[in-house]
């Protein structure tokens, strides 16, 4: 015999019985017969959508426990089919004590899964952990506390591997953990900050793929709106500097943020106004004039804030272009430019024709210019009639104004000419009337009332 033949030999008679044994266990072959068996059985069940007659006649649950006790290293399968089986049982059981037992075996599957199999990629641990994690808030939400431990064990192992649903459930159970006291309350800025890097890493991978990109961008919508209530300025400004400082040339990463302090009514903070002058540095395009513009605008600065807010006026989106008209209107306002104000009040109407405020803006252009637009105890107050037509027309289009509307009209209707002051200077209610100065508008004529 020669000397392969021998090798070979010594494995049939040494090594494979000792893999073999690992394998199946010290009674191989009842375990490959329950093995068999259980799997057969369940494929049944699942073929017939778990009817309850077929699983009445099916045995599926003693072969696989069998297995799962004695040849645990047989099959991976056995942990992957184990949490379904144990599911099943969970959903058709009434008693709370042994939905219980049942969700303590469910965990138990688990961890069984990554002790044998845990050095593989389907195994890993991060990976399992998070889908036992999810599972356990789903089926105990009461046991958040220790979801919180097995996801937060799971993200540190998978980092930016994590699922976007054991990011969301794992902050979740990050914010009931913090309003339980079990956890200090810093731990949701902390993790927010953790889960957001990961989100932003997946994003950028997923650029070019539309369907994945588009879920982890719900993923994120669904995280900051979790995060919404507890968000602080300091506590984002603080989160959003050390994202800034890493990376201060990603305008992706600055306009993340411009949206995120904006949410928060965070634009009063200088580090603000830094990161939208930044962003309009690296991309001068409308949309960043608009956020300087609108910035300058707040700081009372509207000579400068025009500047900008021009360059704005050629924004894409349609309803971004109406509140920057509507933003130079006031700007215009501020500055006591009324003609340019009504006619940039007039732009964002025509955009959305359905929206009071420019209407409401333009009647109060007119109620501030009455006293400089007459020369008699008339004519200085005919603009407060232009004006309750602009605040009528305004409630008419935009029911939401209305209650503004209503009180500027009931206030403005008390500085009509009285009946007297009328029939003096031989004008008639319901008449036509031209309002001069820069109106220049014909209204109706009315009396105090």
């Amino acid at each position: 015999m020669n000397r392969k033949a021998i090798i070979t030999w010594l494995l049939i008679i040494f090594i494979l019985p000792v893999v073999y044994g690992q394998k199946y266990g010290t009674d191989s072959l009842r375990c490959v017969e329950n093995l068999s068996l259980y799997k057969i059985n369940f494929r049944m069940w699942k073929d017939y959508n778990f009817s309850q007659e077929v699983i009445d006649q099916v045995p599926v649950y003693q072969p696989w426990k069998w297995v799962f006790e004695n040849c645990p290293l047989s099959s991976q399968n056995i942990y992957v089919d184990g949490v379904v089986i144990m599911k099943y049982f969970f959903e058709n059981e009434t008693d709370s004590a042994r939905k219980d037992q049942l969700v303590d075996s469910i965990m138990l599957v688990y961890d069984k899964r990554i002790e044998y199999f845990g050095n593989t990629s389907s195994s890993r641990e991060g990976l399992v952990l998070g889908r036992k994690g999810i599972d356990l808030l789903i089926l105990r939400p009461e046991r958040f506390h220790e979801v919180y431990q097995i996801l937060d064990r799971s993200v540190v192992l998978e980092g930016n591997k994590s699922t976007g649903p054991v990011l969301v459930y794992y902050f979740h159970s990050t914010i009931n953990s913090a309003r339980a006291g079990l956890i200090d309350s810093s731990l949701i800025v902390e993790n927010f900050d953790k889960i957001m890097g990961i989100v932003d890493f997946n994003e950028k991978q997923n650029q070019e793929k539309e369907q994945e990109r588009t879920e982890w961008q719900g993923i994120r919508l669904n995280i900051e709106s979790l995060f919404e209530p507890f968000a602080t300025c300091p506590d984002l400004i603080s989160i959003y500097k050390k994202k800034f400082e890493q990376t201060p040339d990603d305008p992706e990463l600055l306009r993340e943020i411009v949206k995120m302090l904006d949410k928060r009514d965070c634009g009063n903070d200088p580090f603000y106004f830094d990161i939208i002058v930044k962003l309009y540095d690296l991309e001068p395009d409308p949309e960043s004039a608009y956020l300087i513009g609108r910035m300058l605008y707040r700081k009372n600065e509207y000579s400068k804030a025009v500047e900008y807010l021009l360059q704005a006026t050629d924004m894409a989106d349609t309803n971004s272009r109406a509140d920057c008209f509507l933003l130079l209107a006031d700007t215009y306002r501020n500055l006591r430019d009324f003609p340019r104000s009504r006619s940039f009040a007039y732009k964002c109407a025509e955009l959305r024709p359905n929206d009071g405020n420019p209407y409401i803006m333009i009647g109060d252009l007119y109620a501030t210019s009455a006293s400089d637009c007459g020369s008699d105890e008339i004519s200085k107050k005919a603009a407060y009639w232009a004006a309750v037509d602009k605040y009528l027309k305004a409630r008419s289009v935009d029911p939401s104004v209305e209650q503004v509307a209503n009180e500027r009209i009931s206030s403005y209707s008390r500085a009509f000419p009285p009946m007297e002051r009328l029939f003096f200077h031989d004008l008639k209610e319901g008449d036509s009337y031209t309002v001069g100065c820069w109106i220049n508008e014909t209204t109706t004529i009315r009396a105090a009332r």
